[in-house]
């Protein structure tokens, strides 16, 4: 488990790509108080070396709320679904099919990491009302200088990628809802940018105590997993007492069993589910106690009949806002 895991919430002013032999993405950052510094790994020490990415520049999800609510500066988090800490896994923050491997650099424009990162975070120091939010394991502050932008005393947050799931190597720093990410709001635009980053040799699927692997399956894997979507939830209903449901669909071409299988929001409380579903299939489930949808924003998580995440969706308070609309995911 990481120690002193937290987000660190400042404006960007300087910036220096990965390089070397243990290349991080550097970036000077300062706050009210504070001049800090994020490192963020742009290569792996394990093979294969290449980290896997996932930049959304149209990031919605309950976890903004709570960034907007912070000072500028650092914030301890502790692990744990109301924390305030991320969970790549359990926090259905993005679909994991969705990352990529590359290289951290690559001769051309826009085709490799450091472009990656570097095309928003330029454009953040440009913007004056931009804020970037670091969620990762902080150091300092240091007696010294920082060794890359020269203030003083030194301080900074690192770790800012997957931190579970690890290889036997790295196990020591697994957990839960301490994983590492960028955010970056743009107020004017409304906009918000998320960068997420992973080892390849850090599994997908991690206990729910330790964040130790419990063995993986494939992104690209033919079988249940991504087969069942969540692709729709009635969140604020207009009857009353409340009859909140979610719409699951079978994309896949043949009869999946949902024996065993559950729902569960942020805080693990879970509903059965049983029964088959068809190929290209839909079912309403009502959802009943303990299982709750927050009309404040929430997630809703798919499990198999062995407890391993199947799929995942998230939705924001203004999302829920409407009552007896359904949420289209």
């Amino acid at each position: 488990m990481l120690d002193g895991y937290g987000v660190w919430r400042g404006h960007p002013i300087e910036r220096r790509l990965g390089a070397g032999s243990s290349p991080h993405y550097q970036v000077h950052v300062v706050d009210d108080q504070d001049d800090f510094r994020i490192a963020v790994n742009v290569k792996s020490q394990e093979r294969p070396s290449e980290v896997e990415y996932l930049i959304d520049d149209h990031f919605t999800h309950p976890v903004t709320d709570f960034l907007s609510s912070l000072a500028p500066g650092f914030k301890r988090l502790q692990p744990g679904p109301t924390g305030g800490g991320i969970d790549f896994i359990r926090g259905n923050l993005f679909d994991r099919t969705q990352m990529r491997p590359l290289p951290l650099n690559v001769p051309g424009d826009d085709n490799d990491l450091n472009d990656k990162i570097d095309h928003f975070i330029q454009r953040a120091m440009a913007n004056e009302d931009s804020v970037l939010y670091a969620f990762g394991q902080r150091w300092g502050p240091e007696p010294k200088k920082d060794q890359y932008f020269g203030f003083k005393p030194g301080n900074g947050i690192h770790d800012i990628h997957m931190n579970q799931g690890n290889s036997e190597h790295f196990k020591k720093d697994d957990g839960v809802w301490q994983d590492g990410a960028l955010f970056l709001h743009f107020p004017a635009q409304q906009q918000w940018v998320a960068i997420f980053l992973k080892f390849q040799s850090q599994t997908w699927h991690t206990d729910d105590v330790t964040g130790h692997q419990i063995g993986d399956i494939p992104v690209e894997d033919p079988g249940s997993h991504g087969a069942v979507r969540i692709i729709a939830a009635l969140v604020n209903s207009v009857q009353s007492p409340e009859v909140e449901t979610v719409t699951l669909m079978n994309t896949s071409p043949r009869v999946i069993s949902l024996e065993r299988w559950h729902l569960a929001d942020k805080m693990k409380q879970r509903q059965s589910l049983n029964g088959n579903l068809g190929a290209g299939e839909t079912t309403i489930v009502r959802v009943q106690a303990p299982m709750q949808l927050s009309n404040k924003g929430g997630i809703i998580t798919l499990l198999d009949e062995s407890d391993l995440k199947v799929d995942g969706v998230s939705y924001t308070k203004t999302q829920a806002d409407q009552p007896g609309w359904t949420i289209i995911f």
